[in-house]
């Protein structure tokens, strides 16, 4: 009887002792799982920050990069405009200058021709005033003829008749505003403007004779 008892107590033992042994292992089990759990997790998080980390490094490198690529090209823009505002000032300048040498040009060919008009002019007022003269001359000379020609067929007691002194030839002789150069047989001989010579005959009219008389 006794041994029942310490056979079943002896087995009663064995499987108090394995189920400690077991639920220590199980509880070794979800300690070791936990931790597991837990790095893993402190892994991942660290992954993440510096996944994080990385972008926001990049982020601000392509910033900077950005930034620097606008600075540059501002420059460029800057410098293309000081370049083309130069240009037009160029441009201005010679085309300014190369009005100004037009006008210059023009004024110098205007002024040739001014002078060229006044050399024609003056030649052609020179050319009139010649052939004026000569006409004038050559009417005074035909006027001069006519007049010794009258005087030439008159007879000598048809001029002593001609230049009797009358109430007309006197009122006549205070009219005549030409010079008196002289004396034809008592009377006065008078020039005019064209050179004939004359005196104022009975009748209170001009009577021309030659240069010689």
């Amino acid at each position: 009887m006794k041994k029942i008892l310490l056979l079943c107590m002896s087995v009663l033992l064995t499987f108090g002792v394995t189920a400690q042994e077991t639920e220590a292992g199980e509880k070794r089990a979800k300690t070791e799982k936990a931790k597991k759990a837990l790095l893993a997790k402190e892994k991942k998080e660290k992954a993440k920050k510096v996944a994080e980390v990385a972008k926001a490094k990049k982020e601000a490198t392509e910033k900077k990069e950005a930034a620097k690529a606008k600075v540059a090209k501002e420059k460029i823009a800057a410098k293309a405009k000081v370049a083309e505002k130069k240009a037009k000032e160029t441009k201005e300048e010679a085309d300014k200058i190369k009005a100004s040498k037009e006008k210059a040009s023009k004024a110098k060919a205007t002024a040739k021709a001014k002078a060229e008009k006044a050399k024609e002019s003056k030649a052609s007022a020179t050319g009139t005033a010649k052939a004026t003269a000569t006409k004038t001359e050559a009417k005074a000379k035909t006027a001069a003829t006519k007049a010794e020609t009258k005087v030439k067929k008159k007879t000598p007691a048809e001029i002593q008749e001609d230049i009797k002194e009358t109430p007309a030839s006197k009122a006549a002789e205070k009219k005549v505003a030409d010079k008196v150069t002289g004396t034809y047989k008592g009377r006065k001989v008078f020039t005019g403007p064209r050179g004939g010579r004359y005196y104022i005959n009975k009748n209170g009219n001009k009577t021309y004779i030659g240069d010689d008389k």
